[in-house]
């Protein structure tokens, strides 16, 4: 089968490799189609060298059909349509005793701690199994996991109809909280120096603002009757942003902190104590999340087709990882399945 592959400094590779045995609860899926995220770049990147083990299959926003079944699967069938929602927790740590499974101490990010779904067939726990609608395509399905980010930071943000968030970022994790934070009822507008990314929110209906040449604190206090935002989702990963955030929010706002960090940020904390905000970090995402995304993506409230630049075959991966790096896709999926 053939397998792509991190082997370091910036490179992927393609390999033939045989498939792995079926150990008892897993079961083989036949993956179709794999997007590539910003997680993956920061892998691509070499941010997290120190946490991935070369050569390392990555990818984990996916669809497919399960295969095979190993010993002691019960409940799904060969050829069942199905997503995987990559955990593996541990079900002992403080923090799963406390119900946080998903973000367990030690927890297994399938497709960064462990081999993830850029193969042709790859292995998994039947407990990360999501069944899939037949109504949604292979394709739009491969949408499910990052829709399901999407889904789990509004639910932490305790976003409310009628309420008014700005979303700084518009790649394609801000662009999928602006939709779902507009399914949820709210009001929502996405702060992008980058046009390119304007145009596409703007194309899915999004409102859009121009940090680089409007004011955008002004802009928002009158949006808001002066009151400011009452959530700010921090999507960007950039210091300027996360610096002026605070001044967007309004007296006991919220803001979340989405993008990942890899290095410590300024934060203006006066604002925080002055207007007694709260800050709430919002780290991948709960069964429920899955469920409901799937559900937005069968009902067509994610707009696909505007999100996904386009589709490339596995053998040609590393230009996906090249044409996201340079900034000339919005989301690119593989497609694995010959």
């Amino acid at each position: 089968m053939l397998t792509a592959n991190y082997i370091g400094d910036r490179t992927i590779t393609v390999d033939e490799r045989e498939p792995q045995a079926l150990r008892p609860g897993e079961v083989r899926i036949a993956v179709a189609y794999v997007g590539i995220c910003g997680t993956d770049l920061h892998v691509f990147h070499g941010d997290m060298d120190g946490r991935v083990t070369t050569p390392a299959t990555i990818g984990h926003e996916m669809s497919g059909t399960i295969a095979e079944l190993g010993p002691g699967v019960e409940g799904w069938a060969v050829g069942d349509p199905v997503t995987v929602m990559p955990l593996d927790w541990d079900g002992t740590c403080p923090a799963c005793l406390a119900g946080n499974e998903h973000i367990c101490q030690n927890l297994d990010f399938i497709g960064i701690d462990s081999p993830g779904a850029l193969q042709e067939s790859w292995n998994v726990p039947a407990s990360t199994l999501v069944r899939l609608p037949d109504a949604v395509s292979l394709r739009d399905a491969a949408l499910v996991e990052p829709v399901a980010v999407a889904v789990h930071d509004v639910r932490r943000s305790e976003l409310a109809p009628g309420d008014k968030a700005v979303i700084i970022g518009a790649g394609p994790i801000g662009v999928l909280i602006a939709t779902v934070a507009q399914a949820f009822g709210a009001e929502v507008v996405i702060a992008e120096i980058d046009p390119r990314r304007r145009a596409v929110a703007e194309e899915v209906g999004l409102r859009t603002l121009d940090p680089s040449a409007v004011d955008q604190v002004a802009w928002v206090e009158e949006w808001t009757g002066g009151a400011g935002a009452d959530v700010v989702f921090e999507v960007s990963g950039a210091a300027a942003a996360v610096l002026g955030a605070t001044a967007l929010a309004k007296v006991r706002g919220t803001l979340v902190v989405v993008a990942i960090h890899s290095q410590p940020r300024p934060i203006d904390l006066h604002r925080l104590f002055w207007r007694e905000l709260r800050i709430l970090g919002a780290r991948v995402y709960q069964r429920q999340d899955f469920e409901r995304a799937i559900e937005l993506v069968a009902g067509g409230a994610i707009p696909a087709d505007r999100l996904i630049t386009r589709v490339v075959p596995l053998p040609e991966v590393a230009t996906a990882f090249a044409d996201l790096e340079a900034g000339q896709a919005m989301k690119i999926l593989v497609q694995v399945a010959r």
